[in-house]
């Protein structure tokens, strides 16, 4: 008996190709059942999934003229890090997609296309997750482009979302851009009004004090040094207006205002050191010479520095008045949405072949585990009998 149960056994095992197309052969109803109906299926499937669309709108931050600026930067010298600062230096795309993922931005989106309605939405929170699964908004890395890909069951609709989005983002960057940059040239020309003032009074005391007194000599050292503490000084003005620039848009935590406060506080030191008093002032003549010739250097340095303050002021008014007329078109469209002629979900050719291929190798599986089932021997049989699983609702019996 033995003996005849190791031959069925030796009968049944693999035996190269020959075995598994003889299994395959003797399973082949099965497998080809179960693959014509997982085919038939997933087309039926496929025939009744949604359509879905998707087109993508493209736009670009508007690419300023700097020829100009830069002319203007170059003879600022030390302050044109500053000045370009003021007006904004940098790449915007990083903004512009905040900007489209903002509900400032969603919320007329939704409104003029009545998304609320379109996807049987109960509240506006309900609205923005689906409009959130739906659109898409991915920035350049290396060109700066950002794309709008807006996606839905109907191609008109997919296109009028993304040429929505399109159009509410330039009404917000012109608004923006245009509020944000009449704000920094009002300010500048208020304090350069100011600071004409100031000039025209120091000069008036100057030309009064002149003419009141001789001709007094300045060495040649005391005029370079009254230069360079008027540049200091209009540089520490400039300094100032950005500090207070900043402070109107960030809290004294922003880095930019902390190395801003840095700069202020150094500027001070060199020109509290350059003043000094009696002998310890770097101005010979101001510890030196009579008081007459104090106050006239004093009445000098004060028109110096309103001087040089005048022109670093001007020419910031003049590049903020170009960067509030650039940024009236602060976005060109690369591309409008155009209305999509064919779907790109359900990709129904890929769900029909790896469903009918999944089943067919599953089926195949399955034909060689019932073959291997089939021929249990008694031995096999008795060892089956014998295992036992872990029963967790089993009660135990207690020992006697």
């Amino acid at each position: 008996m033995r003996t005849s149960e190791s031959s069925n056994m030796l009968e049944y095992q693999p035996s190269g190709l020959i075995f598994i197309c003889q299994i395959i052969a003797k399973r082949s109803k099965m497998i080809f059942w179960c693959t014509a109906g997982a085919f038939i299926l997933s087309v039926v499937v496929c025939v009744f999934l949604s359509k879905i669309y998707s087109t993508r709108a493209m736009v670009v931050p508007a690419s300023e003229d700097k020829s100009l600026r830069n002319a203007m930067l170059s003879q600022m010298g030390g302050l044109a890090i500053l000045a370009g600062e003021a007006i904004g230096v940098g790449t915007m795309s990083d903004l512009y997609v905040g900007m489209l993922k903002s509900e400032t931005v969603k919320n007329p989106v939704i409104d003029r296309l009545k998304l609320m309605e379109v996807y049987d939405a109960d509240t506006r929170d309900d609205t923005y997750k689906e409009l959130d699964k739906r659109v898409s908004i991915i920035s350049g890395k290396k060109d700066g482009i950002i794309s709008i890909i807006a996606e839905d069951k109907d191609p008109k609709r997919a296109a009028d979302i993304a040429n929505t989005y399109l159009d509410e983002l330039g009404k917000l960057a012109v608004r923006l851009n245009v509020t944000g940059a009449s704000q920094n040239r009002s300010f500048l020309e208020e304090r350069l009004g100011k600071a004409k003032a100031d000039l025209a009074r120091a000069e008036e005391d100057l030309k009064i004090f002149q003419s009141r007194n001789k001709a007094i000599h300045v060495s040649s050292q005391s005029e370079a040094t009254i230069k360079g503490v008027a540049e200091l000084k209009a540089q520490l003005a400039l300094q100032e207006v950005q500090l207070a620039t900043l402070r109107r848009r960030f809290t004294d935590s922003k880095q930019e205002v902390k190395n801003l406060v840095i700069s202020v506080a150094n500027l001070r030191g060199q020109i509290d050191k350059l003043e000094g008093t009696g002998s310890n002032s770097s101005i010979p003549s101001v510890g030196s010479v009579p008081a007459i010739g104090q106050a006239y250097i004093r009445l000098m340095r004060e028109f110096k520095i309103q001087e040089a303050l005048v022109e670093s002021l001007t020419k910031q008014h003049e590049l903020a008045a170009i960067t509030e007329a650039n940024d009236v078109a602060p976005l060109q469209v690369l591309q409008m949405a155009r209305v999509p002629s064919k779907p790109v979900k359900p990709k129904k050719g890929f769900i029909v072949v790896m469903t009918t291929f999944t089943v067919f190798l599953c089926s195949v599986i399955a034909a060689f585990v019932m073959e291997r089932f089939s021929v249990v021997t008694a031995e096999e049989r008795e060892q089956w009998k014998k295992i036992r699983f872990y029963n967790p609702f089993r009660r135990e019996s207690s020992s006697q």
